[in-house]
Protein backbone atom coordinates (compact mmCIF):
# COMPACT_ATOMS: atom_id res chain seq x y z
CA UNK A 1 0.00 0.00 0.00
CA UNK A 2 1.37 3.14 -1.09
CA UNK A 3 2.38 5.90 1.98
CA UNK A 4 -0.27 7.30 3.49
CA UNK A 5 -3.34 5.64 1.37
CA UNK A 6 -5.14 3.87 3.60
CA UNK A 7 -8.22 5.53 1.33
CA UNK A 8 -8.54 1.89 -1.13
CA UNK A 9 -9.62 4.20 -3.94
CA UNK A 10 -6.12 5.80 -3.77
CA UNK A 11 -4.52 2.39 -3.18
CA UNK A 12 -6.03 0.90 -6.07
CA UNK A 13 -5.58 3.92 -8.45
CA UNK A 14 -1.46 4.03 -7.20
CA UNK A 15 -1.40 0.63 -8.30
CA UNK A 16 -2.91 0.99 -11.45
CA UNK A 17 -5.51 -1.36 -10.80
CA UNK A 18 -8.71 -0.49 -13.26
CA UNK A 19 -11.10 -3.32 -12.32
CA UNK A 20 -10.66 -2.23 -8.51
CA UNK A 21 -10.90 1.19 -9.22
CA UNK A 22 -14.22 0.34 -11.68
CA UNK A 23 -15.72 -1.92 -8.65
CA UNK A 24 -15.04 1.08 -6.39
CA UNK A 25 -16.74 3.53 -8.15
CA UNK A 26 -19.74 1.43 -8.67
CA UNK A 27 -19.81 1.21 -5.10
CA UNK A 28 -19.89 4.92 -4.13
CA UNK A 29 -16.25 5.52 -3.84
CA UNK A 30 -15.75 9.20 -3.34
CA UNK A 31 -13.24 10.40 -5.97
CA UNK A 32 -12.86 13.40 -4.16
CA UNK A 33 -11.58 11.67 -1.14
CA UNK A 34 -7.74 12.14 -0.38
CA UNK A 35 -5.14 10.42 2.03
CA UNK A 36 -3.50 11.40 5.31
CA UNK A 37 -1.06 13.17 2.79
CA UNK A 38 -3.49 14.93 1.09
CA UNK A 39 -3.29 13.01 -1.93
CA UNK A 40 -6.16 11.84 -4.25
CA UNK A 41 -6.93 8.96 -6.18
CA UNK A 42 -6.38 10.93 -9.03
CA UNK A 43 -2.86 12.17 -8.18
CA UNK A 44 -2.34 8.75 -6.92
CA UNK A 45 -2.84 7.35 -10.77
CA UNK A 46 -0.78 10.56 -12.00
CA UNK A 47 2.03 10.11 -10.00
CA UNK A 48 2.54 6.37 -11.38
CA UNK A 49 1.72 6.77 -14.66
CA UNK A 50 -1.25 4.65 -14.93
CA UNK A 51 -3.19 7.17 -17.57
CA UNK A 52 -6.30 4.42 -18.16
CA UNK A 53 -6.93 5.16 -14.15
CA UNK A 54 -6.64 8.56 -14.81
CA UNK A 55 -9.13 8.71 -17.75
CA UNK A 56 -11.47 6.52 -15.80
CA UNK A 57 -11.41 8.85 -12.48
CA UNK A 58 -11.72 11.87 -14.56
CA UNK A 59 -15.12 10.38 -16.02
CA UNK A 60 -16.43 9.79 -13.05
CA UNK A 61 -16.03 13.45 -11.81
CA UNK A 62 -12.52 13.75 -10.53
CA UNK A 63 -11.71 18.17 -10.98
CA UNK A 64 -8.44 17.61 -13.23
CA UNK A 65 -7.30 20.85 -11.10
CA UNK A 66 -7.96 19.85 -7.42
CA UNK A 67 -4.67 20.41 -5.34
CA UNK A 68 -3.05 18.84 -2.28
CA UNK A 69 -2.32 20.35 0.67
CA UNK A 70 1.46 21.39 -0.92
CA UNK A 71 -0.39 23.25 -3.96
CA UNK A 72 0.00 20.72 -6.40
CA UNK A 73 -2.49 18.92 -8.86
CA UNK A 74 -2.22 15.82 -10.85
CA UNK A 75 -0.63 17.50 -13.53
CA UNK A 76 2.51 18.51 -11.54
CA UNK A 77 2.59 14.77 -10.25
CA UNK A 78 2.61 13.54 -13.84
CA UNK A 79 5.14 15.71 -15.20
CA UNK A 80 7.71 15.57 -12.13
CA UNK A 81 7.24 11.62 -12.88
CA UNK A 82 7.44 12.36 -16.83
CA UNK A 83 4.49 10.37 -17.26
CA UNK A 84 3.55 11.77 -20.60
CA UNK A 85 0.34 9.70 -21.42
CA UNK A 86 -1.52 10.79 -18.40
CA UNK A 87 -0.09 13.96 -18.43
CA UNK A 88 -1.35 13.95 -21.79
CA UNK A 89 -4.82 12.74 -20.50
CA UNK A 90 -4.81 15.87 -17.75
CA UNK A 91 -4.17 18.27 -20.17
CA UNK A 92 -6.75 17.88 -22.43
CA UNK A 93 -9.14 17.26 -19.80
CA UNK A 94 -8.35 20.88 -18.10
CA UNK A 95 -8.47 22.16 -21.78
CA UNK A 96 -11.71 20.76 -22.22
CA UNK A 97 -13.51 22.05 -19.36
CA UNK A 98 -11.90 25.06 -19.72
CA UNK A 99 -13.58 25.74 -22.76
CA UNK A 100 -17.00 24.43 -21.05
CA UNK A 101 -16.70 26.64 -18.33
CA UNK A 102 -15.77 29.82 -20.59
CA UNK A 103 -18.67 29.41 -22.74
CA UNK A 104 -20.72 29.36 -19.27
CA UNK A 105 -19.66 32.50 -17.68
CA UNK A 106 -20.16 34.09 -21.41
CA UNK A 107 -23.81 33.28 -21.62
CA UNK A 108 -23.90 34.54 -17.61
CA UNK A 109 -22.09 37.37 -18.10
CA UNK A 110 -24.19 40.59 -18.57
CA UNK A 111 -24.16 42.59 -21.44
CA UNK A 112 -21.34 45.63 -21.37
CA UNK A 113 -20.46 44.72 -17.54
CA UNK A 114 -17.13 45.50 -16.55
CA UNK A 115 -14.82 43.04 -14.50
CA UNK A 116 -12.34 45.69 -13.65
CA UNK A 117 -14.68 48.08 -12.60
CA UNK A 118 -13.42 48.21 -9.01
CA UNK A 119 -9.79 48.59 -10.05
CA UNK A 120 -10.47 51.78 -12.46
CA UNK A 121 -12.98 53.24 -9.72
CA UNK A 122 -9.74 52.96 -6.86
CA UNK A 123 -6.42 55.26 -6.46
CA UNK A 124 -3.57 53.75 -7.50
CA UNK A 125 -0.19 55.14 -6.42
CA UNK A 126 3.31 55.14 -8.34
CA UNK A 127 6.61 54.36 -6.82
CA UNK A 128 10.12 53.68 -8.15
CA UNK A 129 9.86 50.22 -8.83
CA UNK A 130 5.72 49.56 -8.88
CA UNK A 131 2.33 50.67 -9.60
CA UNK A 132 0.17 49.98 -6.65
CA UNK A 133 -3.65 49.45 -6.33
CA UNK A 134 -5.44 50.49 -3.10
CA UNK A 135 -5.10 46.98 -2.26
CA UNK A 136 -1.51 46.70 -1.82
CA UNK A 137 -1.79 44.72 -4.95
CA UNK A 138 0.79 45.45 -7.62
CA UNK A 139 -0.54 46.62 -10.89
CA UNK A 140 3.17 46.66 -12.55
CA UNK A 141 6.71 46.47 -11.23
CA UNK A 142 10.10 47.27 -12.67
CA UNK A 143 10.75 43.61 -12.73
CA UNK A 144 9.17 42.84 -15.54
CA UNK A 145 11.76 45.38 -18.06
CA UNK A 146 13.24 42.67 -19.25
CA UNK A 147 9.89 40.92 -20.45
CA UNK A 148 8.17 44.31 -21.91
CA UNK A 149 11.43 44.94 -23.87
CA UNK A 150 11.18 41.40 -25.02
CA UNK A 151 7.12 41.94 -25.93
CA UNK A 152 7.99 45.26 -27.56
CA UNK A 153 10.38 43.27 -30.27
CA UNK A 154 7.53 40.82 -30.98
CA UNK A 155 5.23 43.47 -32.08
CA UNK A 156 7.85 45.70 -33.73
CA UNK A 157 9.66 43.41 -35.60
CA UNK A 158 7.92 45.03 -38.80
CA UNK A 159 7.55 48.76 -37.82
CA UNK A 160 4.38 50.21 -38.98
CA UNK A 161 1.38 50.77 -36.59
CA UNK A 162 1.53 50.04 -33.35
CA UNK A 163 -1.61 49.44 -30.14
CA UNK A 164 -1.30 49.05 -27.13
CA UNK A 165 -3.81 48.27 -24.75
CA UNK A 166 -2.67 48.94 -21.23
CA UNK A 167 0.00 51.58 -20.41
CA UNK A 168 0.91 50.99 -16.61
CA UNK A 169 4.58 51.85 -15.61
CA UNK A 170 4.91 52.92 -19.49
CA UNK A 171 7.64 49.94 -19.97
CA UNK A 172 6.56 48.50 -22.97
CA UNK A 173 5.26 51.74 -24.53
CA UNK A 174 9.11 53.16 -23.86
CA UNK A 175 10.74 50.36 -25.49
CA UNK A 176 7.92 50.58 -28.80
CA UNK A 177 9.15 54.29 -28.73
CA UNK A 178 13.00 53.16 -29.17
CA UNK A 179 11.68 51.19 -32.64
CA UNK A 180 11.25 52.47 -36.03
CA UNK A 181 7.31 53.00 -36.18
CA UNK A 182 4.75 55.07 -37.79
CA UNK A 183 2.53 55.32 -35.36
CA UNK A 184 1.63 54.53 -31.71
CA UNK A 185 -1.63 53.95 -30.39
CA UNK A 186 -1.88 53.77 -26.57
CA UNK A 187 -5.46 52.38 -24.86
CA UNK A 188 -5.34 53.39 -21.23
CA UNK A 189 -8.67 52.92 -18.79
CA UNK A 190 -7.57 54.26 -15.42
CA UNK A 191 -8.16 57.98 -14.66
CA UNK A 192 -4.61 58.22 -12.64
CA UNK A 193 -2.97 56.41 -15.00
CA UNK A 194 -4.09 59.00 -17.69
CA UNK A 195 -3.30 61.44 -15.47
CA UNK A 196 0.36 60.67 -15.47
CA UNK A 197 0.64 60.17 -19.03
CA UNK A 198 -0.03 63.66 -19.34
CA UNK A 199 2.30 64.76 -16.84
CA UNK A 200 4.69 62.86 -18.16
CA UNK A 201 4.78 64.36 -21.91
CA UNK A 202 3.27 61.36 -23.73
CA UNK A 203 0.80 63.19 -25.24
CA UNK A 204 3.35 65.79 -26.58
CA UNK A 205 5.34 62.39 -28.60
CA UNK A 206 4.71 63.18 -32.45
CA UNK A 207 3.93 59.82 -33.38
CA UNK A 208 2.02 58.70 -30.20
CA UNK A 209 -2.28 58.62 -29.74
CA UNK A 210 -4.08 58.16 -26.53
CA UNK A 211 -7.16 56.78 -26.49
CA UNK A 212 -8.75 57.32 -22.65
CA UNK A 213 -11.61 54.37 -21.65
CA UNK A 214 -11.96 50.85 -21.94
CA UNK A 215 -10.54 49.07 -24.80
CA UNK A 216 -13.90 47.50 -25.42
CA UNK A 217 -15.76 51.41 -25.52
CA UNK A 218 -13.23 52.88 -28.17
CA UNK A 219 -12.28 49.76 -30.35
CA UNK A 220 -14.54 51.41 -32.79
CA UNK A 221 -12.37 54.55 -32.88
CA UNK A 222 -8.92 51.61 -33.71
CA UNK A 223 -7.92 51.16 -37.30
CA UNK A 224 -5.70 48.25 -38.18
CA UNK A 225 -1.87 47.70 -37.03
CA UNK A 226 1.02 45.65 -37.14
CA UNK A 227 1.59 44.89 -33.83
CA UNK A 228 -0.32 44.25 -31.14
CA UNK A 229 0.32 44.24 -27.09
CA UNK A 230 -2.34 43.51 -24.91
CA UNK A 231 -1.80 43.98 -21.30
CA UNK A 232 -4.78 45.60 -18.71
CA UNK A 233 -5.13 45.04 -14.88
CA UNK A 234 -8.24 43.64 -13.24
CA UNK A 235 -9.12 41.93 -16.28
CA UNK A 236 -9.53 37.59 -16.68
CA UNK A 237 -9.44 35.12 -18.83
CA UNK A 238 -12.87 35.76 -20.41
CA UNK A 239 -11.87 39.37 -21.16
CA UNK A 240 -8.62 38.51 -23.29
CA UNK A 241 -10.79 36.24 -25.31
CA UNK A 242 -12.73 38.28 -26.00
CA UNK A 243 -10.12 40.97 -27.35
CA UNK A 244 -8.56 37.77 -28.97
CA UNK A 245 -11.43 38.10 -31.48
CA UNK A 246 -11.27 41.30 -32.49
CA UNK A 247 -8.19 40.49 -33.76
CA UNK A 248 -9.30 39.68 -37.52
CA UNK A 249 -10.06 43.30 -38.11
CA UNK A 250 -7.32 44.74 -36.22
CA UNK A 251 -4.38 42.77 -37.12
CA UNK A 252 -2.82 43.41 -40.47
CA UNK A 253 -2.40 39.92 -41.99
CA UNK A 254 1.57 40.25 -41.56
CA UNK A 255 1.03 41.71 -38.37
CA UNK A 256 1.81 40.57 -34.68
CA UNK A 257 0.26 40.30 -31.75
CA UNK A 258 1.45 39.90 -28.19
CA UNK A 259 0.18 39.77 -24.71
CA UNK A 260 1.42 39.57 -21.31
CA UNK A 261 0.69 36.00 -20.29
CA UNK A 262 0.25 36.09 -16.29
CA UNK A 263 -2.71 33.21 -16.64
CA UNK A 264 -2.03 30.68 -13.42
CA UNK A 265 1.38 31.88 -12.94
CA UNK A 266 1.48 30.07 -9.43
CA UNK A 267 1.14 26.72 -11.00
CA UNK A 268 3.22 25.32 -14.22
CA UNK A 269 0.36 23.08 -14.95
CA UNK A 270 -2.46 25.08 -15.02
CA UNK A 271 -0.17 28.28 -17.12
CA UNK A 272 0.14 25.22 -19.71
CA UNK A 273 -3.66 23.97 -19.99
CA UNK A 274 -3.84 28.10 -20.54
CA UNK A 275 -1.44 28.48 -22.94
CA UNK A 276 -2.61 26.01 -25.14
CA UNK A 277 -6.24 27.24 -24.33
CA UNK A 278 -5.16 30.45 -25.90
CA UNK A 279 -3.85 28.68 -28.77
CA UNK A 280 -6.37 26.61 -29.59
CA UNK A 281 -8.86 29.73 -29.85
CA UNK A 282 -6.60 31.53 -32.20
CA UNK A 283 -5.97 28.87 -33.84
CA UNK A 284 -9.67 29.28 -34.89
CA UNK A 285 -9.18 32.87 -36.12
CA UNK A 286 -6.63 31.60 -38.56
CA UNK A 287 -3.69 32.72 -35.77
CA UNK A 288 -1.18 30.78 -34.86
CA UNK A 289 1.01 31.15 -31.58
CA UNK A 290 4.33 30.08 -30.43
CA UNK A 291 5.63 30.74 -27.37
CA UNK A 292 9.56 31.84 -26.83
CA UNK A 293 10.53 30.55 -23.13
CA UNK A 294 12.87 33.22 -21.23
CA UNK A 295 13.94 32.77 -17.48
CA UNK A 296 13.51 35.04 -15.53
CA UNK A 297 13.98 33.28 -11.77
CA UNK A 298 17.05 35.84 -11.72
CA UNK A 299 14.59 38.63 -12.45
CA UNK A 300 12.97 39.23 -9.13
CA UNK A 301 13.95 38.14 -5.64
CA UNK A 302 12.21 38.18 -2.17
CA UNK A 303 12.84 41.75 -1.91
CA UNK A 304 11.11 42.27 -4.93
CA UNK A 305 7.70 41.27 -3.32
CA UNK A 306 8.53 43.23 0.10
CA UNK A 307 4.85 44.73 0.56
CA UNK A 308 3.19 42.95 -2.33
CA UNK A 309 0.06 41.90 -0.58
CA UNK A 310 -0.23 39.07 -3.91
CA UNK A 311 2.53 37.77 -5.13
CA UNK A 312 1.49 37.62 -8.71
CA UNK A 313 4.40 35.39 -10.13
CA UNK A 314 5.86 32.33 -9.15
CA UNK A 315 7.38 30.63 -12.33
CA UNK A 316 11.16 30.35 -13.25
CA UNK A 317 10.13 30.92 -16.82
CA UNK A 318 7.49 32.99 -18.93
CA UNK A 319 6.35 31.89 -21.89
CA UNK A 320 5.90 34.97 -24.45
CA UNK A 321 3.25 34.44 -27.00
CA UNK A 322 4.08 35.52 -30.42
CA UNK A 323 0.97 35.00 -32.03
CA UNK A 324 0.25 36.22 -36.37
CA UNK A 325 -2.29 34.84 -38.98
CA UNK A 326 -1.17 31.32 -40.33
CA UNK A 327 0.40 31.22 -43.99
CA UNK A 328 -2.46 30.11 -45.56
CA UNK A 329 -4.50 32.97 -43.90
CA UNK A 330 -2.32 35.69 -45.16
CA UNK A 331 -2.28 33.72 -48.91
CA UNK A 332 -5.67 33.57 -49.05
CA UNK A 333 -6.17 37.10 -48.43
CA UNK A 334 -3.30 38.16 -51.03
CA UNK A 335 -5.11 36.26 -53.89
Amino acid sequence: MPAGSEVPLCEAAAEGRVSDVEELLKAGADVCEHDSTGISPLMHAAKNGHALVVSRLLEAGAPWNAVDKAGRCAGDYAADNAHQDAFDVLLNAGITAELILGAVERQSKKKGEATNKSYLDERVEYSEDRLMDEESKAVMMAWESPLMAAHAKVVCSAGGDILNVGFGMGIVDTAIQGYEITSHTIIEAHPDVYARMLATGWAEKPNVRILFGRWQDVIPQLGTYDGIFFDTYGEYYEDLKEFNEYLPQLLKKEGRYSFFNGMCADNGFFHLVYCELVRLELGSLGITTDYIQLPVKDCMDEETWKGIQHKYWQLDTYSLPVCQFSEDESEEENQ
